[in-house]
Order: C-alpha cells, then sequence, then structure tokens
C-alpha cells in the first residue's frame, strides 16, 4: 500500500484554505482511481486546527465530500501523523544527502514514501489511535511533553 496522494506546495506558495480544498478534492478522485471497490464515503479526516483547516470554505468541502472530521483538541500538535510517525524516519533515510535541486528532494521523498510498508502506515495509524485517546483523556494537554522542531515541508 502506498500512499493515495502526494504533494508538494511551489517553493514560495503557503497553505490556503483554496489550495487545501482542492487538494481534498484531488484525494477523493485518488481514492476512487487508487482504491477501486473502496468508496471515498466513509473517509474520516484528521487535521490539526490550522487556519486553512478550520476556514469555512474548507468546513463547506469536507462537508460537501461526505467526509467525518476527527475533532483534534486545541493546541495537540503531538497528534499529527506526520510529526510523530512520519518526519523522523523520512529525516533519518535523508541524513547527509545534499539535493542538486526541489526536484530531487520530491523524487526521493515520493520514493521513500511509495515504498513504505503497508505496515508502517498502519502502525502510524494505531499510534494516532492511542494518542488522539489518551489526549482525550488528559483533557487536550500534551501526549509528549518534548520540544517539537519545526519540519520545513509538508506532506497530506
Amino acid at each position: 500500500m502506498s500512499p493515495i496522494t502526494i504533494s508538494f506546495l511551489e517553493k514560495g506558495s503557503t497553505v490556503n484554505s483554496a489550495n487545501y480544498c482542492e487538494l481534498l478534492r484531488q484525494v477523493k478522485k485518488d481514492i476512487k482511481n487508487k482504491r477501486r471497490g473502496h468508496q471515498s464515503k466513509g473517509v474520516i479526516l484528521h487535521h490539526d486546527n490550522a487556519r486553512p483547516h478550520t476556514a469555512a470554505q474548507t468546513v463547506q468541502t469536507i462537508n460537501e465530500l461526505g467526509w467525518e472530521l476527527l475533532p483534534h483538541p486545541p493546541y495537540s500538535p503531538d497528534l499529527a501523523p506526520s510529526d510523530f510517525h512520519l518526519f523522523g524516519p523520512l529525516k533519518a533515510f535523508t541524513r547527509g544527502t545534499k539535493f542538486e535541486s526541489d526536484d530531487e528532494v520530491k523524487s526521493v521523498v515520493s520514493d521513500w514514501l511509495r515504498h513504505q510498508s503497508k505496515d508502517f502506515y498502519a502502525e502510524g495509524i494505531r499510534k494516532l489511535v492511542h494518542r488522539w485517546e489518551k489526549c482525550v483523556t488528559v483533557l487536550g494537554d500534551y501526549v509528549e511533553k518534548k520540544k517539537k522542531k519545526k519540519v520545513s515541508f509538508y506532506l497530506y
């Protein structure tokens, strides 16, 4: 199993509600094309409370897609699977690599994502369930008290 959608922003761009909604629509198309027999209805979407994710346009798009939104407690960055499951191994894989271009970075990251096992992604979801339940139990407080480093690329 590989990721359904891999998307990169153009250099100098930022995530906003319009491009995030377009990405969500692309994910729905990709589910339909890549996971034949699995409908794109019944999707449970998890994202943090960043402005593009909570904007009225985004909420409307999620409703139009018929997806359920998993609530994300405020100030809970340790619930992002990209942070707690994905970026560590990806950073370890690319450590020490000198990239010649943005396209090379995109290629290496895309290849790495596609070559992770089904179990790798399933483990990330299992960890999310555990962390989400723990976060709810501690009333939205941090699940981990470690300082997090900001990552310079965004994956969905």
